[in-house]
């Protein structure tokens, strides 16, 4: 029996001690880890195509972490294949058994944390505390599911009584192969959290990690390869053109679900295409999907405003901003708005940019590419004619030539400007002023997404009023949108942030299987 799961501890940087680890592991990582060529893995075979691609350091981009071979569609056809052969025997994998490769898997990866920080301190420009939190969160995926496949094991094979004297077994089987397509933002979390899902659900796996985050993907995959995972159970997949493969694993007839973390135009697409039932399909697909949001943080005039600042400028700038739970809006009653407009900026400006590899001090790293850094500068050309520019909106040039850009603050900004609706996904806050409480609940829930939100107000009546109308799927009081932790904030959204799969939940295995009743005459 598995004992309780307990989340994983965050580093304190403040201890020398730790500073000097993660210096180690970098060390570690830039003298073993990187320039090596990385093969695709099918049906326990490693592959090395004539086509490949890099990843870089997006603080220098001239700096090459490592190359990747370029699948085809052809090669998603052969991982499918290799999953669904393997899926006949998974499937009949005890939990138990299939449970003990997560435990593995995270008691390595708790072993090597700060080599696993330091890969995604070099490929996505976290900071420290960012990458250590990710790397924790992975952790904690791979123990909470390992223990939630038992307890619900446990929940099924327990036998009824029926009234019409029957024996009931109700039991919760394996779906089948399931296509796992991860973001780069949380390039560990995400990532080793849906794989564990899928493949301790007893379902097999091809997984295709984002193309801008390959080898953090690579190293989690290597952790279940390396301690003897049967091959075909989990098959690894990496493209530069993510529509390549990854359009087949979705429309392929034998992926039996889809599980997917990234932008709306993505995963709208991805809808679009399981959705059609293909010649020799047997099922409809499942989706489990999270593509993003335009959250809000709303500040009322009994707020703690120091609080509400600190929480802003934590929710809006952490990790670039490129977090889908990033509190981009902050909706401030009007009679506070140049108050907390004040902190905030004041905040803002003490923010440090840089290459996070270089010091512990560094919050603020590079977006993750050349198209983020060029969207997110259009977007602040066009909140220049929106709103009133009142902080940074520059890029900021240095030696490595690397993809900054300065925290970018816009205030007075209409509700229905560009600014205040799209998910920009970088370092760029919209503030916008509301009539009253009742006002700053209205515009808050005027948006396509509903993934986040946050309330600051010492006010009981409006809190409860909050967790009536305020229409997300994580609603935090008093407290920053972002930071969500596995078994205690289950995560996901509604409208346009997804299906409200509810990740790091009681509920999310049973989204990777189906009942089945088993009645027998007695």
């Amino acid at each position: 029996m598995l004992t309780g799961f307990k989340n994983e501890p965050l580093t304190d940087f403040s201890n020398p001690q730790n500073v000097a680890a993660f210096q180690k592991a970098l060390e570690i990582v830039k003298e073993n880890y990187l320039g090596q060529t990385h093969p695709l893995v099918i049906g326990g075979e490693e592959i090395y195509t004539e086509k490949t691609f890099t990843t870089v350091n997006p603080a220098r981009p001239d700096e090459v972490l490592g190359t990747f071979s370029d699948a085809t569609a052809e090669h998603a056809d052969m991982a499918i294949e290799a999953a669904d052969k393997a899926f006949a025997s998974w499937k009949h994998t005890s939990p138990e058994e299939r449970a003990r490769y997560l435990l593995l898997a995270a008691a390595e990866m708790r072993r090597r944390k700060h080599e696993f920080n330091a890969i995604m301190v070099l490929e996505i420009g976290k900071n420290w505390v960012e990458a250590d939190a990710d790397t924790a969160e992975s952790i904690d995926f791979l123990e909470y599911y390992a223990r939630e496949i038992v307890r619900i094991a446990d929940s099924s094979d327990k036998l009824f009584e029926s009234p019409l004297d029957e024996q009931l077994d109700y039991q919760y089987i394996p779906l089948g192969v399931g296509a796992v397509i991860p973001p780069w933002n949380f390039a560990n979390a995400i990532l080793a959290g849906m794989t564990s899902a899928t493949i301790v659900s007893g379902n097999t796996a091809v997984l295709k990690p984002a193309e801008q985050s390959p080898l953090i993907g690579w190293h989690v995959a290597k952790l279940f390869f390396d301690n003897n995972l049967p091959a075909g159970v989990l098959n690894f997949l990496t493209g530069e053109d993510g529509a390549v493969a990854g359009a087949r694993m979705v429309e392929h007839p034998k992926t039996r679900f889809v599980a997917f973390t990234g932008s709306r135009q993505v995963g709208v697409g991805i809808y679009e295409k399981a959705a059609k039932v293909q010649p020799n399909q047997k099922w409809l697909k499942r989706m489990i999907l999270e593509m993003g949001g335009k959250d809000a943080v709303l500040v009322d005039e009994t707020a703690d405003l120091d609080s509400a600042a600190d929480g802003i400028v934590a929710s809006a700038f952490g990790f670039q901003g490129q977090k889908c739970s990033a509190g981009s809006r902050a909706i401030i009653v009007d009679s506070v708005y140049d108050t907390v407009v004040e902190k905030v900026i004041e905040r803002a400006k003490k923010i440090t940019i840089g290459a996070t590899d270089e010091s512990n001090e560094i919050y603020l790293g590079p977006v993750v590419d050349p198209e983020a850094y060029e969207k997110v500068q259009d977007y602040i050309k066009i909140g220049a004619d929106e709103a009133e520019l009142a902080l940074g909106g520059k890029v900021v040039e240095t030696d490595g030539n690397g993809y900054f850009i300065e925290p970018t603050i816009f205030i007075n900004v209409p509700e229905d400007a560009r600014i205040a609706t799209e998910e920009i996904f970088g370092p760029v806050l919209a503030m916008l002023r509301a009539d009253n409480f009742d006002e700053a609940i209205r515009i808050a829930n005027d948006t396509d997404y509903g993934l986040t939100g946050a309330v600051y107000s010492k006010i009981r009546e409006r809190l409860e009023q909050a967790r009536r109308e305020f229409h997300v799927g994580n609603l935090y009081l008093n407290r920053k949108c972002t930071g969500a932790l596995v078994g205690v904030h289950p995560f996901g959204g509604f409208n346009m942030s997804g299906t409200d799969s509810k990740a790091g939940g009681p509920e999310y295995l049973y989204l990777f299987t189906q009942g089945k009743i088993i009645t027998e005459k007695l």
